[in-house]
């Protein structure tokens, strides 16, 4: 390991960040620290198991944090909204990072962003968890951090529990619809965390094409990534395999299960008008999606040959449906 460049990995046993610390351990380029809060975790013990190294640090407590960051060459940084449902929370985290990455002096963080999208439609659509993301994204560039920034788009994985394909009563077909319940940690949507009932509502896409990926596929990108820093830092990068419509993720489904899965076809100014926590702000983010963010697929598959789309990915876990 002598001579290996240090790559610290937030969020280690979660989607993004365990998926990321896997590549980095496989490929066997760069030395890596994975951290956690919970080190005693199956998923922590997994990536120690692998050759990394695990450390315990929690995004509230900057001595844990500098302790973290100490050494590396680098870092890929993830925040978690749907922890504490609060985008000043998750701007404070993100800032700390931000100023301990600059105080440090690493040479090459990937940070996982999003569009601040309350300031980019001038105060007419507010998404708590793009925003905040999207207010660390500006400050990791104004303080001089040298960073990538990657927005993912909507994990495919998410068809697997909070939007698995429901049974419609009395019929023998599936309605692509949301079981809401919180903690939401793979809903990319806005809910309240108060909310703790259950409860079907269909997606509020409409027409609109929703770009996707696997969150899987994400380790291999950001390897890329950390291997070519002359050419990514500064980069805000946005990724997808593919832009479908919910009648078209419904068509591919039902293709591959045998399932005869159907789009539930409600616009967002429909879905906003129901009365539960969360409706309006998951709507606007549907709202921000038909602005068609930038999502650029052919760099996201020159970053990571193997990613996949729809099709493939469904084929790959059509026996969990």
């Amino acid at each position: 390991m002598a001579g290996k460049k240090l790559i610290v990995v937030f969020g280690a046993t979660g989607a993004q960040g365990g998926g990321v610390a896997r590549a980095l351990l496989d490929d066997g380029t760069f030395k890596v620290r994975a951290v956690t809060r919970s080190p005693r975790k199956k998923k922590a013990e997994e990536l120690r198991r692998r050759g990394a190294e695990v450390v315990k640090a929690d995004q509230d407590d900057e001595a844990s944090l500098e302790r973290a960051l100490a050494g590396a060459y680098g870092a890929f940084i993830v925040t978690n909204f749907w922890e504490h449902c609060s985008k000043e929370k998750e701007i404070e985290q993100g800032q700390r990072l931000a100023d301990l990455s600059k105080r440090q002096g690493l040479h090459h963080v990937v940070f996982s962003g999003l569009e601040n999208v309350h300031q980019l439609t001038g105060g007419r659509l507010e998404v708590l968890h793009f925003d905040g993301k999207g207010v660390v994204e500006e400050y990791f560039q104004k303080i001089g951090v040298p960073t990538t920034i990657i927005r993912l788009p909507f994990y495919f994985e998410n068809f697997l529990s909070i939007f698995k394909p429901q049974k419609a009563p009395q019929r023998d077909t599936f309605v692509l619809e949301t079981e809401l319940k919180t903690p939401l940690y793979l809903l990319r949507a806005g809910l309240h965390c108060s909310w703790d009932q259950s409860l079907h509502t269909e997606l509020p896409m409409g027409d609109t094409p929703m770009d996707g990926m696997a969150v899987e596929d994400l380790g291999p990108i950001v390897l890329c990534l950390l291997k070519s820093p002359g050419e990514y830092i500064g980069q805000v990068i946005g990724l997808s395999t593919g832009k479908l419509t919910e009648a078209e993720y419904a068509a591919i489904l039902s293709q591959q299960t045998g399932k005869t899965v159907t789009a539930s076809k409600i616009s967002p100014e429909e879905y906003e008008k129901q009365d539960f926590p969360g409706a309006k702000e998951t709507a606007a983010m549907f709202r921000f999606y038909a602005l068609k963010p930038d999502r650029n697929v052919a760099l996201t598959m020159k970053l990571n040959p193997k990613a996949r789309t729809f099709q493939q990915w469904v084929g790959d876990n059509k026996n969990a449906f």
